[in-house]
């Protein structure tokens, strides 16, 4: 039977049954990484499990860093200990502290017994930071020599650990004192033009630039927008070298970080969803969001039962109040966006909260100004009441300084108390330019109630 190409989940399986490593890794190479994600998300369980162990360790591992960190995980989890531990042998150090960082803490452990002991030694260290700081990014797996160390002796361990080296990043090399501290960085292509006999160095590139295991996220992606390096040493507090961070793992984590941002802020609550995770799990984690969303937007429908006599008595003012809550949303959703990228880029403190307000409200007045004089001619011309007009064009003009103000300054706020402005920001503003929006219509069209009807 012929597999449709279209559907290649079909044919890893059929592979994978087979048994045939050299095909099915054929296969797996011969498809993009995107298809190499959906190929695996359709196979049902057993055969996630197939598939890793017919393949060698290495091409295995290969195929891991294809995926989503949580797809990866779910599938380490369906192996046991000693073939996950050989797949995890063959990842690079930072990708091993990432997967085992999202495994089950006891699988996890007991993968980390199963390795040999510098590198799992080597594991824990990494994972003891945060994946938002150099010593979360970085790779151990770099060509480093003492600083006493000859051209010529350079060259032999190269050529004696070709195998080892063989995916390393070997445009540089780095070079340490006695005590293990950073002293220069040696290009490697200067081993040609020295001679044998002398140190390397002569020949590297005393005091390079590095930074601090403990450098954040934001200042690493300052530090390559500046510099226009692949990569830049970390060093700890003594100077010791410690790895390298590479350009392309910090774009992939501020990647990352933006699309958590993200899916936090439209109430994906948690970390990552994917399709294929258990059911009740996604069921979970998006009620715990929808069901605090109710109990905001019950205050807000509170707010027009106080006010269901003048919405009766003028109902077109029903036909203004969802495009005044919307526009208001979308006004105050622009100045969150903003604060967060402000906050995110570290161009602005969460103590500034003055400066912020004093930024949004004036672009707010203009914009209030301008939507507000926009939907009373709308109102006008569709109702031919220019009392109507005014009560929506108002409404919609202070309900605009309302959205703007709470979406500028509430991420600061929240960020100073230590919650995350991403997930918090939302509801308070929905539901807050709700509030209000229904309530300056409707209290305005009550006091002016005898000239609308």
């Amino acid at each position: 039977m012929t597999i449709p190409m279209d559907r290649p989940w079909e044919r890893l399986g059929e592979l994978a049954d087979a048994g045939d490593s050299d095909a099915l890794v054929e296969f797996v190479d011969s498809l993009s990484a995107s298809d190499q994600a959906l190929a695996l998300s359709r196979l049902d369980g057993a055969h996630h499990k197939t598939v890793l162990t017919t393949m060698p360790a290495e091409d295995a591992a290969e195929l891991l860093r294809h995926l989503s960190e949580i797809q990866a995980a779910d599938l380490v989890e369906s192996l046991s200990i000693p073939e996950a531990a050989a797949i995890v042998h063959e990842m690079p150090s930072d990708e091993q502290a990432d997967l085992l960082g999202d495994l089950d803490e006891e699988q996890a452990a007991q993968i980390l017994k199963a390795l040999p002991k510098a590198e799992a030694r080597a594991v824990r260290q990494l994972a003891a930071y945060s994946d938002d700081v150099a010593g979360g990014l970085l790779v151990r797996e770099i060509l480093r020599f003492d600083r006493s160390t000859t051209v010529a002796e350079v060259i032999a361990m190269l050529s004696e650990n070709a195998e080892e080296f063989r995916d390393y990043d070997v445009q540089y090399a780095y070079l340490t004192d006695s005590d293990k501290r950073l002293v220069g960085v040696l290009p490697m292509r200067n081993l040609l033009f020295a001679r044998r006999k002398d140190p390397v160095a002569d020949i590297m590139i005393a005091d390079p630039l590095s930074v601090r295991d403990t450098t954040p996220l934001d200042e690493l992606i300052d530090f390559f927008d500046t510099h226009h390096f692949l990569g830049v040493p970390v060093v700890d507090a003594e100077g010791k070298l410690l790895g390298v961070v590479h350009r392309n793992a910090v774009d992939y984590e501020a990647t990352r970080a933006a699309e958590s941002d993200f899916l936090k802020s439209q109430g994906i609550i948690g970390g990552e969803e994917l399709r294929t995770m258990p059911l009740w799990q996604r069921a979970k984690r998006r009620l715990s969001w929808l069901s605090i969303n109710i109990v905001l937007n019950i205050g807000a429908a509170g707010v027009i039962a106080v006010y269901q006599d003048t919405l009766a008595k003028v109902i077109a003012l029903a036909v203004f109040l969802p495009i005044i809550s919307d526009m208001s949303g979308c006004s105050g959703n622009q100045a969150v966006a903003v604060s967060m990228r402000e906050l995110s880029l570290g161009l602005v403190r969460p103590t500034e909260m003055m400066r912020v307000w004093l930024k949004e409200v004036s672009v707010g007045l203009i914009n209030g100004a301008a939507l507000g004089a926009l939907v009373a001619i709308v109102a006008v011309i569709w109702d031919g009441n220019g009392y109507l007009g005014l009560v929506v064009g108002v409404a919609l003009f202070f309900n605009t300084l309302v959205a703007v103000s709470i979406g500028g300054t509430v991420p600061l706020l929240l960020k100073r108390f230590g919650f995350d402005p991403a997930v918090a920001s939302g509801p308070l503003l929905t539901t807050v330019t709700d509030m209000c929006g229904f309530f300056l219509v409707l209290g305005l069209a009550t006091a002016m109630l005898d000239r609308l009807i």
